[in-house]
């Protein structure tokens, strides 16, 4: 049996989850991170990307956009923009979302704002992941 910690993962509209995890993957403004109990306490800023819960029975995956997460000994809390499990996820719309991000980037002129564009299109990239 795995060492496990408590996680807790909420939005301002849902308690999204919330239990024991021997592991915990994300992305953040500085990488890729693997949170296992005992781990140091820090708090770091969330990027898109996808989340990885592993739990005693396995892995389950969600598209994780935004938020801070706070890394305890004990437990860890993600305080999410937006988390989606994969069946919550609208495909169409994320490739919607995709197309246009793509045709802003191409089609820049100076009078976009490049970032925001970008940021547009990992968001729906994340979520197109875990549609297929």
């Amino acid at each position: 049996m795995a060492d496990l910690f408590k996680l807790k993962i909420m939005t301002p509209e849902r308690d999204f989850y919330e239990g024991e995890a021997s592991m915990v993957e994300f992305t953040t403004t500085e990488g890729e991170i693997g949170i296992y109990k005992n781990h140091i306490p820090l708090t770091v800023v969330v990027a898109p990307g996808v989340l990885k819960i592993h739990e005693e029975n396995g892995i389950r995956d969600a598209s994780l956009i935004s938020g801070f997460a706070e890394i305890l000994p004990e437990r860890v809390t993600i305080l999410a923009e937006t988390v989606e499990w994969p069946d919550e996820i609208d495909a169409a719309r994320a490739q919607a979302a995709s197309d246009r991000a793509q045709k802003r980037l191409r089609e820049s002129n100076g009078q976009i704002d490049v970032l925001r564009a970008e940021l547009a299109l990992k968001r729906a990239q994340v979520r197109l992941s875990l549609t297929k």
